[in-house]
C-alpha cells in the first residue's frame, strides 16, 4: 500500500529528529512502566492512533484516540512488559517527513517483552493543544521473534543442514532426501499450496524449527503461474516483490513475466529447503479435538494416497478457490468454444476467429489483449463499473514507500504500521492523484460508454482488491486499444441471451463469436474450506479475505475461530510481511503461549 506523504529530511535537521525520538522514547518507556493512563495519554495527541501486531495484544489490533490508546496500553503492559525501547543501529535513522499531510519525525525503534523482541514506527508532531511540545499521532509494535526460538540467521545460522538434527549423516543430498519423504514422522504443518504465499510462511516456519510439509497439485512448483495465460506478467515492479530471506537478482525486468516468476519459485523451494509434494492434492481434512491435530488425505497424481497427522493446516492457495461459473441464458446453445479464464492459455490459434471475454478485471483485460495480438476480434463484455487504472505512473504511486531508498525491513515496517482508518484516508488521497494522472485515459473509455468508477468511497483498486478481490483492471495496453475501437467493448445488459453463433442482443442483432472466455472470478476462499474440512468447519470460520468490523481482513494472517485452521494469501509483498507474524503465532502456539 501507499500513504500521501513528502520526504521533506534536511541534514542539518537529523541530530534534532534524534534527540527528539530518543526524549520521547524514554518518556513512553516510563510511562508504560508506570501503567497510568493518563500518563500515557500525555504523550499522545488527542487524534492519535495505534497499531500492533502481536507484541501487545497477540492480534492485529488499531486502536484510536489518546485515552482509549492509553488505556489499552495500561492493561496490556502487565503481561507485555514492554522495556527497552531504544534506536536500532543499522537501520533508518530518524528523519522529518510528511505524512497524511502532518510533518512529522518519523522514526524506527525497537524493544523487548515478556515473549520476544519487536520494532515500531513512532510519528511525533506538534502537540494540537495549547500546551504544545511533540507527542506522537502515530505508533506502530510489532513482534519480530520469540525468545529462545529467533529465527536461524546471521550468527545464529545452523553448523549445517537445517535438517541435520533429524536425520543424521554428513550428506546433505541424503538429508534432504529423507526429509522429504516423510517415512517415519509426519509434519508439524501442513500447508495447502506452493505459490509465493505457501513458500513464504513455509520458509518463515523452516527458520523457526518447525517441520512444515507443503502439498501443490500442480506437478512442477510454479505451476500455479506457469500455466496461466501466455502474456501474464506482474503488474507492480520487481523492487517490492522480494520473497522471505532471498531477493530476485538486480537484473531482473521491472515487471517479471509469470514464467519467470514460476522458475523462481521453483528455485526458491529448492534453496530455502522446503520439503514439497508436487502434484498432490489436499483432499479433506478431520479434526482430532482429543490430540489437537487434523488429519489429512493427500491425493496423489498416480491415483494413491497418503493420510498424515498436523497440528495446523495452512491454506496458502490464494483469495479464491474454485471458477465461477455464471448461469447465462442460452449458454448451452453457444456452438462455439467456451472456457474459463483460469483454463486461457494463449491467443494463438484464434487469428481472425471473434472472441468474447466476459469481464472487464485485469484478467479480462489481459487475455483480450493476448487475444488481439495474435490477430483475433476480441470483444470485452462489461457487467459492472470498474476502477482502471494505469500500471506506469498511476499504480506505481502505491510503490513510493518502498521507493524511498531505505531498507527492504524498513519499508514493510512503515507498510504495515498503517491502520484501517489510516489507510482508507490514505487510499483516498492516492487515488485522487490517479484520477489526475489517468484522466485522458478514463475520458477515452467513458466516451465510448465505458461504465468507470474510483471504488464505493474513491480508494481506488486497492481497497476494491481487499473488499472484493476484484472489480479493476491495472491497464496493459488494452484499453488504449478499445478506445480506438481494435478491442470492441459490449455491455451485458444489451445481451438477451446467447445463440448458436454468438450473442443475441436485445435489438435482434448478433454479435458472432467464435470463443467465449469467462473472466467471471472464483468462489471464495470458504468454499474450498468447506469441501475439504466440512460444513460446520467452514461455518464456524466464516468468510475469508475482504473486511471485518475493525477494517482487518477476515480470518487472514492470524488465529481463525477453529484451532489449528490459518490462511495466508495475497501479493508478494503481502505474502512476505503477513508470514513473518502468521509463522509467529504458529510458533507461540506450539510454545504453550497461545492458547
Amino acid at each position: 500500500m501507499s500513504e500521501v506523504f513528502k520526504a521533506v529530511d534536511d541534514p542539518g535537521s537529523s541530530d534534532r529528529a534524534r534527540l527528539n525520538t530518543l526524549h520521547w522514547l524514554s518518556a513512553f518507556e516510563t510511562a508504560l512502566i508506570s501503567r497510568q493512563p493518563e500518563v500515557i495519554a500525555g504523550l499522545f495527541r488527542a487524534d492519535c492512533h495505534w497499531r500492533d501486531i502481536l507484541a501487545f495484544t497477540w492480534n492485529f489490533t488499531a486502536v484510536a484516540g489518546h485515552d482509549t490508546v492509553a488505556a489499552r496500553l495500561a492493561v496490556a503492559q502487565e503481561r507485555t512488559q514492554a522495556r527497552g525501547f531504544h534506536l536500532p543501529n543499522g537501520r533508518r535513522a530518524p528523519r522529518y517527513v510528511k505524512r497524511m499531510g502532518i510533518d512529522s519525525i518519523e522514526a524506527i525503534f525497537e524493544f523487548q517483552t515478556t515473549d520476544g523482541c519487536g520494532s515500531g514506527i513512532v510519528r511525533l508532531a506538534t502537540s494540537d493543544t495549547a500546551e504544545g511540545g511533540l507527542k506522537a499521532w502515530l505508533i506502530s509494535t510489532s513482534l519480530d521473534s520469540l525468545r529462545g526460538h529467533e529465527e536461524r540467521l546471521g550468527a545464529n545460522r545452523p553448523i549445517g543442514s537445517a535438517y541435520s538434527r533429524n536425520f543424521g549423516g554428513a550428506n546433505w543430498a541424503d538429508m534432504r532426501e529423507a526429509a522429504v519423504a516423510y517415512r517415519d514422522r509426519d509434519p508439524e504443518v501442513l500447508v495447502i499450496g506452493a505459490a509465493q504465499s505457501g513458500l513464504a510462511i513455509a520458509a518463515r516456519l523452516n527458520q523457526l524449527g518447525l517441520d512444515t510439509l507443503v502439498v501443490e497439485k500442480w506437478p512442477r512448483v510454479g505451476d500455479s503461474w506457469r500455466k496461466r495465460y501466455h502474456a501474464l506478467a506482474l503488474h507492480n515492479s520487481t523492487d517490492i516483490n522480494h520473497l522471505p530471506y532471498l531477493d530476485f537478482p538486480p537484473t531482473w525486468p521491472r515487471y517479471i513475466p509469470k514464467d519467470m516468476l514460476a522458475n523462481w519459485l521453483e528455485f526458491y523451494a529448492a534453496t530455502m529447503e522446503i520439503n514439497c509434494w508436487t502434484g498432490t492434492e489436499f483432499v479433506r481434512g478431520e479434526w482430532n479435538a482429543g490430540d489437537c491435530n487434523w488429519t489429512a488425505w493427500l491425493r496423489h497424481d498416480d491415483g494413491s494416497e497418503r493420510m498424515v497427522r498436523a497440528r495446523h493446516l495452512v491454506f496458502a492457495n490464494g483469495v479464491s478457490s474454485f471458477p465461477l461459473i455464471p448461469d447465462l441464458p442460452g449458454l448451452s446453445d453457444f456452438n462455439g468454444t467456451v472456457m474459463h479464464s483460469e483454463g486461457f492459455y494463449s491467443g494463438a490459434g484464434w487469428k481472425d476467429k471473434n472472441a468474447l471475454v466476459l469481464g472487464t478485471g485485469s484478467s479480462a483485460n489481459d487475455i483480450a489483449l493476448d487475444l488481439n495480438s495474435f490477430g483475433a476480434k476480441a470483444t470485452l463484455i462489461q457487467r459492472g463499473a470498474t476502477t482502471v487504472v494505469s500500471i506506469d505512473p498511476s499504480a506505481r504511486l502505491n510503490e513510493a514507500l518502498w521507493m524511498e531508498g531505505s531498507r527492504l525491513d524498513d519499508a514493510d515496517l512503515v507498510v504495515s504500521s498503517t491502520t484501517p482508518t489510516l489507510m482508507v484516508e490514505a487510499y483516498k488521497g492516492i487515488t485522487k492523484r490517479m484520477q489526475e494522472l489517468d484522466k485522458d485515459l478514463i475520458e477515452g473509455l467513458e466516451r465510448i460508454g465505458f461504465k468507470h468508477d474510483m471504488g464505493e468511497d474513491g480508494t481506488g483498486h486497492q481497497m476494491k482488491y481487499f473488499r472484493r478481490g476484484g472489480g479493476y483492471n491495472l491497464d496493459a495496453g488494452s484499453s488504449a486499444l478499445m478506445i480506438k475501437g481494435e478491442i470492441g467493448l459490449l455491455q451485458f445488459d444489451r445481451i438477451d441471451r446467447f445463440v448458436a453463433d454468438g450473442a443475441l442482443l436485445k435489438d435482434g442483432t448478433t454479435v458472432p463469436a467464435d470463443l467465449l472466455v469467462l473472466a467471471t472470478g472464483y468462489y471464495p476462499q470458504q468454499e474450498l474450506v468447506r469441501r475439504t474440512l466440512g460444513d460446520e468447519v467452514a461455518t464456524q470460520i466464516g468468510a475469508v479475505w475482504g473486511f471485518d468490523a475493525e477494517g482487518e481482513l477476515r480470518n487472514m494472517y492470524k488465529r481463525t475461530p477453529h484451532p489449528g485452521v490459518w490462511f495466508i494469501a495475497g501479493g508478494l509483498p503481502q505474502c512476505r510481511i503477513n508470514s513473518k507474524y502468521l509463522a509467529l503465532q504458529i510458533k507461540a502456539t506450539e510454545l504453550g503461549i497461545l492458547g
